[in-house]
This record gives C-alpha cells, structure tokens and sequence, in this order.
C-alpha cells in the first residue's frame, strides 16, 4: 500500500492502483521512442505490483496500528516478484524480462544484505541473458525499454505519494529512454514535465484511492474491511506541455 497523511486519517492507495497509474503515464508516451514489444511492456508495467500478500496478521499496520506504507517495510519480500514473473513468462519472456531488471534495480542494494539476495540477483542477471538472447534484443535495447518502465513507475510515485513540489518548483523524475534527464513541476493546477516527452499536448490522469477516517487499527482483518467498505475516491491530474 502507499499511504499518506490526512487531517482526517489515512490516504490509501493499493500498489497495483499505483501501477495502473504508471501504465496510464506510459500510454502518453511519443510514439518514436516505444519499444517495438510496446504491448507486452504495458503488460508488464500494468502487473508488476500484483500478487500482494494475504491479510492474515499485522503486516500491514506499523507498531502504533498505522496503515503500513510500503517503503517502511523492514525487508522486501521476495515473494511477490517471483509470483509475478512466473504470471509473466506464460505471457511472454518479454514481460518477464522486464520485471526481472525491475527486480535487480529495486533489490541491487540488497545484495551484501543476505545471501538470499544474493542468489535471487544472480539469478535474475542469468535469467535477463538468457531472455535477451531467446528473444534476440541487445542489453542496450533491454534497458532502453527499461528505463521508460522504471521512468513511468517512478512518476506514478511522485503523483501517488503526494511529492508535486510546490512554488514552480522543479523535481526529477529519472533519466528517460533517451538518456535525457526529465523533471516534473507544477503550475497552478496544471503539472508539466520539462522537456516534454508525451504524444498528446494536454491530457488527465487519475487514480483510485480511499479515504480513511481511523488512525489505528487493532490488526490487519480491521483495516481490510474499513479499505473494503470504504468508498473509491478518483484522484486526477492534468498535464498540459
């Protein structure tokens, strides 16, 4: 989950939202520099935060009985990841090698962390050669595309955990697929990104959040079905060059 403050309780929004939302930003990108699997690296962007863990205990409150936002989380799981690529692979090795290198740039640090880490980004690494030659794309062409994924998902974070800068301010994003730097700001209702990398000149994007008015939860069952019962608010942004 990606949780934000409110005066009242808890912004809520789910990570596969979140992931809709980067696919959404993906969907705008300008059509020259798409890769040529554009299809399946939606696919892939769409689903790379499902698979979530069940809602059996407390590992999705923090110590005070807080929704858990999902960079508090002590140690990744691994889990997820693996359940996802799995999905993928029957879709398509394309897929899979996306996330496979959206694995081994989230966990990269991990790696003198545990051994457990250590094997699964050994592993990742001969699984992204071994797609790369099956499916006879360059390293080079390989991190093109993904850096547009890790671009998109980036940006949905800025948006989804409430980081616009304020004042005309600007914030990078990352470095795009053509190696340009990009950064995104804010003027008055209207969010840019300079330069402009997006087909359209001006259009909305939105996501699904809920609005919780609790600020503890005594376990995980509780805070489930308040998000259950909870009514879907739709959060939008539009952007214009």
């Amino acid at each position: 989950m990606i949780v934000n403050p409110t005066q009242d309780g808890w912004e809520v929004i789910y990570q596969p939202a979140h992931a809709l939302l980067a696919t959404r930003i993906a969907a705008q990108w300008r059509v020259d520099q798409r890769p040529e699997r554009w299809i399946e690296t939606l696919v892939a962007l769409a689903q790379h935060d499902d698979e979530a863990q069940d809602w059996t205990g407390s590992d999705h409150l923090t110590d005070s009985g807080a929704p858990l936002d999902f960079a508090l989380n002590k140690a990744p799981s691994l889990d997820q990841p693996a359940l996802v690529s799995e999905g993928l692979i029957y879709k398509g090795e394309w897929g899979a090698l996306m996330i496979s290198m959206h694995m081994t740039f989230l966990y990269g640090d991990w790696r003198s962390e545990s051994p457990k880490f250590a094997a699964f980004l050994d592993e990742q690494l001969e699984n992204q050669k071994r797609w790369r030659t099956a499916l006879k794309v360059t390293k080079k062409e390989a991190e093109e595309a993904y850096a547009l994924f890790q671009w998109c998902d980036r940006l949905s974070l800025i948006l989804c955990r409430r980081e616009l800068p304020e004042g005309e301010r600007a914030l990078e994003i990352s470095v795009g697929p053509d190696g340009t730097r990009y950064d995104v700001l804010c003027r008055g209702d209207i969010v840019t990104v300079q330069p402009w990398p997006f087909e359209e000149t001006q259009f909305t994007l939105s996501v699904e959040t809920r609005q919780l008015p609790q600020l503890q939860f005594k376990d995980d069952r509780e805070l489930q079905t308040m998000l259950q019962g909870t009514p879907v608010t739709n959060v939008a942004w539009t952007f214009a060059k």
